[in-house]
């Protein structure tokens, strides 16, 4: 008996759209990074706050802001003589949430199927 396949229920990206997202995923594989945005999700802060939270270089920092900034991910303005960074929107808000949440339930171990 041949059974057939229903076709994907949701729509299907685009290909660059998906190359865009892949991209951005990328830019949060780095646990440095993913730190940073975790962070950020709280509140904006300036680079010598995020510099002292996580005690790294002001140059790893700084690297790690600009490939987020590069992404979109994140944004800065500009105050005097510091600089403050913040998330974009609430969708990067919404993927680091997400993504933390699914982590720790793989770490708390499969979940019981009734």
């Amino acid at each position: 008996m041949k059974h057939a396949h229903p076709g994907p229920t949701v729509a299907m990206t685009s290909s660059a759209s998906s190359e865009r997202a892949a991209q951005l995923f990328r830019a949060m594989g780095d646990g440095g990074r993913l730190r940073i945005l975790e962070l950020l999700a709280g509140k904006e802060l300036c680079v010598t706050q995020i510099v002292a939270a996580f005690g790294d270089k002001f140059s790893t920092v700084s690297q790690r802001l600009r490939i987020l900034r590069g992404e979109g991910l994140i944004v800065r303005r500009r105050e005097g003589t510091h600089i403050y960074y913040a998330l974009a929107d609430r969708h990067v808000a919404d993927l680091i949430h997400n993504a933390l949440a699914h982590a720790a339930e793989l770490e708390a171990g499969p979940a019981k199927e009734s």
